[in-house]
């Protein structure tokens, strides 16, 4: 077998392969044993007809068709694994010559790994240090009061609305049209306590006073530093009506409010409790914060070639999960949302461009420090997770997982789990 390898850009390769003619012959006399066992001949059992007879049943057209499939396939596998090639995207097969009695020869272009100049992880690694981590009194007290709002006691109210009241609204705005879906008419829902300044300065003021089933109008302008560009600066015009209104009525912050939590003694012991719960949280984002960076630094000092169909994988699967989020967050049609944003969701996925090429660099250099660090998962360490997850799915969605795609999913995160470990050794 004759081989080559051409290397093209946007990490492509084209491979062309030259088989001999007696190799090719094995390969053909392959193909009349399979085709045997599918073809009928009238005066013969299935998988008995004459070799002779079946070529002539069959054709040589499709005979050598057969058994050059066969043979593509065959030494493609052979010359993939002998060059230590990693093949991500469907060959693009090519023939060039077929006869009976001659060398069979082809090419396949596809798109492999990329080769990946590293920089020096280890170095860099070692140069990222770790932030002390502080829980601040303010910290604690916030949380606790997010616990005693939790617990908190409504009253229905018939006065006008006050600040520190529970309030239900419903608005609309002819200038606001995203996330409001044709089922409710454009018009949005809200709830929150009146005055903790959740929506556009100058809202909530306009509320209090109103009745339950009260309806007003007036308008605002945006302020400029609006995350809706479109809106910034602008006189914006609501019609609100006022659903119902509800007197908020908080525990008392002390021993027995602790003890109704949980199991504790008294408050001193729910302060600590909650103290140690933040420091937890924000090592948990330092130890985020400080992996994201050694990983920027190394990708921003790695030579990498993207390859296209990665990107374009990523991409879709951003924009997938992207679609499913607007559809499940605020329960309109994706077509609604894209009408309400003026936009095509070729535009939109689009946008999504440098996040997937982002994602698939570090998923490169991740892989190739794996690689240079000999770093295994062991099929015993996926199992394991796999049935922790599916202890937490209910019969029906254990169903509906494709455990194959779950282990896959699985041994990727254990890996780059592993990867970060090594790395913050360094």
């Amino acid at each position: 077998m004759k081989t080559s390898l051409k290397k093209l850009p946007k990490s492509q390769v084209e491979i062309e392969i030259e088989i001999s003619a007696e190799e090719f012959n094995g390969y053909i006399d392959h193909a009349l044993l399979h085709l045997q066992e599918h073809i009928k001949v009238d005066g013969f059992r299935q998988g008995q007809v004459p070799k002779k007879i079946l070529e002539e049943k069959v054709g040589e057209e499709n005979l050598l068709m057969e058994a050059g499939d066969l043979a593509v396939k065959d030494s493609y596998s052979k010359f993939v694994l002998e060059n230590n090639i990693e093949p991500i995207s469907k060959p693009e097969v090519q023939i060039l010559k077929v006869a009976k009695g001659n060398p069979f020869s082809f090419k396949i272009k596809t798109t492999i790994l990329p080769d990946i100049k590293l920089a020096d992880y280890r170095k860099i690694a070692s140069q990222i240090k770790k932030k002390e981590i502080s829980v601040s009194q303010e910290e604690i007290d916030d949380s606790l009061e997010y616990i005693r709002k939790s617990r908190a006691k409504f009253s229905q109210l018939d006065s006008p609305a006050q600040e520190k009241d529970f309030v239900q609204i419903e608005y609309e705005s002819p200038q606001i049209k995203q996330f409001s879906s044709s089922e409710n008419q454009g018009k949005i829902k809200d709830e929150f306590i009146l005055g903790e300044g959740r929506l556009i300065h100058g809202f909530e003021k306009n509320i209090v006073g109103m009745k339950a089933g009260e309806e007003k109008e007036f308008s605002l302008v945006f302020p400029k530093d609006s995350p809706q560009k479109d809106l910034s600066g602008k006189e914006v015009n609501f019609k609100v009506k006022l659903i119902t209104v509800q007197k908020v009525e908080l525990p008392e912050l002390n021993d027995d409010f602790a003890k109704s939590i949980g199991k504790f003694d008294n408050l001193d012991s729910l302060r600590k409790n909650v103290k140690e719960g933040i420091a937890m949280e924000k090592e948990v984002q330092e130890k985020q914060r400080k992996r994201s960076e050694i990983l920027e630094r190394i990708a921003d000092k790695s030579e990498v070639e993207i390859p296209e169909v990665l990107v374009e994988s990523e991409k879709e699967r951003i924009f997938n999960n992207f679609q499913e989020k607007i559809t499940q967050n605020f329960k309109i049609t994706f077509k609604e949302y894209l009408a309400s944003i003026k936009d095509d969701e070729q535009t939109l996925k689009n946008s999504f461009l440098k996040e997937a090429e982002k994602k698939v660099k570090n998923f490169l250099i991740l892989r190739e420090i794996g690689k240079k660090e000999n770093i295994l998962v062991e099929e015993k360490e996926i199992e394991e997770e796999a049935n922790k997850m599916m202890k937490n799915y209910s019969i029906d969605v254990v169903k509906k997982i494709d455990i194959n795609e779950l282990k896959e999913y699985i041994k990727e995160v254990i890996y780059s789990e592993k990867v970060f470990e090594k790395l913050e050794c360094q």
